[in-house]
């Protein structure tokens, strides 16, 4: 069967819509019933993160180059997660992901493994970091978001109130990070408010070069503030580690939050 310009390998629907898988030149999608592409994977080389808006997440790296509690809110083809589990043998993952359809085929199509570092739950993200941000908190130093269905970014986890509930949940030194989509702009505008708000303004946006995403990044309050020559310098460092483009990172970092930077970071 062919669609999108490429191979149809797998095609189910649950309640939420259609979930469909294409391959094309090598590369694998995930989507959902749409051309937009949730999660992409090279089939050559499968713990290599390929899309752009993955890896310019990864430039959290930046901040907080061992993470070791983290909680995801949104699985999609897992690439994220495998990266993680991939690369950072001390990092437990506890990851939310709202369809059962979802975590099949990050399973049987994107080779996310069993491990017993990965905890996954079925279930809505907002409504969990709500209960559990009733009796703890300081449980994660990173938290990550990418929530998106068919139509674009899940309502319930864009609020002020869930914000808070991740902020309470992560340690006083926590980060934040974000998918967003810029291209949404009434949206972007009430997302980045509300993260504001809860961050005290302590926040950072990346665009992801050629695409429509924008990555946020928002600080704990007892987050040590990096010199941007420190960064520059750990740029270098982790782009050869990682083979992922830092070093660009920080030039983006650098040009589109004149304004905001002394926030997070010292001249």
């Amino acid at each position: 069967m062919y669609k999108y310009d490429g191979l149809v390998v797998h095609q189910s629907h649950d309640d939420e819509g259609i979930i469909e898988i294409v391959d094309k030149e090598g590369v694998r999608a995930l989507h959902f019933g749409s051309h937009s592409r949730q999660s992409t994977m090279l089939l050559s080389n499968p713990n290599r993160l390929h899309s752009l808006y993955a890896r310019a997440m990864m430039a959290l790296l930046l901040f907080n180059d061992a993470p070791k509690d983290v909680l995801m809110i949104g699985l999609g083809g897992g690439t994220i997660a495998k990266f993680m589990l991939h690369q950072f043998s001390d990092c437990r993952l506890k990851v939310v992901e709202f369809r059962s359809s979802v975590l099949k085929v990050a399973r049987s199509h994107f080779a996310l493994p069993f491990d017993p570092r990965l905890k996954i739950k079925i279930g809505c993200g907002a409504q969990h970091v709500l209960q559990q941000s009733r009796s703890l908190d300081g449980l994660y130093d990173l938290v990550m978001i990418d929530a998106y269905d068919h139509a674009g970014m899940a309502p319930e986890v864009s609020s002020e109130l869930f914000f808070d509930n991740c902020r309470t949940l992560m340690t006083k030194n926590g980060l934040l990070v974000i998918n967003l989509w810029g291209t949404d702009k009434d949206l972007f505008k009430q997302v980045t408010w509300n993260l504001g708000r809860v961050f005290g303004g302590r926040m950072l946006f990346l665009p992801v070069r050629k695409r429509g995403n924008i990555i946020g990044f928002a600080f704990g309050e007892e987050f040590p503030k990096p010199s941007m020559k420190a960064l520059s310098e750990k740029a270098i460092r982790l782009e050869q580690q990682y083979q992922l483009e830092f070093p660009t990172f920080i030039q983006d970092i650098k040009r589109n939050n004149t304004s905001v930077i002394n926030r997070v970071i010292n001249k």
